[in-house]
């Protein structure tokens, strides 16, 4: 669990973002960031006994990231994000499929999959799909994945892809440019001791996904 004045602190960022506030509770930052380090090394060894391909033994300041935004090619100029962002994969920084913890006062929620691979993975994610679509639809319309986690179609091409149908049944999967699964999750439930259990059991309804489109791109 969380402590209230951990998720506190991240609304009076988004109130307050410029450089002299945040200097002025550096303290209130630092021990907000111990907390949700100590959440995430809760999460770490449970998240890799339902995906072993994580290690038990992982760094949780690798998980978390930055606070500090980088502004250099942004019209917005806030220098610290209004969220805690948690990605655990096996690399640092995404580039691979994995699980996301986004920390929002009222906009937070959970994720696993692939948020936009580059060119060359995602050439193999649409070879997979195509390939073994019963697989990936088993995955995406199992009952308790889509109670609780919806399939992100925003990202996804107007046309069909090279080399594709367009008048192929599954062309709207084969569009997507984009595979990550998000389900909402409400502020008091950081507060609750079953914290990281409801968390785990989230991530254990997405892991096919992770492990369809991690398979898809390591073979």
């Amino acid at each position: 669990m969380l402590k209230k004045e951990t998720l506190n602190f991240i609304k009076d960022v988004a109130e307050n973002n410029n450089r002299e506030w945040f200097a002025a509770n550096k303290a209130v930052y630092e021990n907000a960031k111990a907390d949700v380090l100590a959440l995430v090394t809760s999460i770490i060894p449970e998240l890799a006994k339902i995906d072993p391909v994580l290690p038990a033994d992982a760094d949780p300041k690798k998980s978390l990231l930055r606070i500090y935004r980088d502004v250099r090619f942004s019209k917005n100029k806030d220098p610290y994000k209004n969220n805690y962002g948690i990605w655990f994969s096996t690399k640092k920084g995404g580039n691979e499929p994995g699980y996301y913890l986004h920390i929002q006062p009222g906009k937070s929620f959970i994720a696993g999959g692939y948020w936009m691979p580059d060119a060359p993975h995602l050439k193999l994610i649409r070879q997979e799909i195509d390939y073994n679509i019963d697989d990936f639809k088993e995955i995406i319309e199992d009952k308790a994945f889509k109670k609780s986690f919806k399939l992100g179609e925003d990202n996804a091409l107007k046309n069909a892809p090279k080399g594709y149908d367009p008048a192929d049944p599954n062309i709207g999967l084969l569009k997507l440019k984009s595979f990550e699964a998000t389900m909402k999750i409400d502020d008091e439930e950081f507060l609750k001791p079953n914290l990281v259990n409801k968390l785990i059991s989230s991530f254990k309804t997405v892991q096919p996904l992770v492990a369809f489109l991690r398979n898809a791109i390591h073979g």
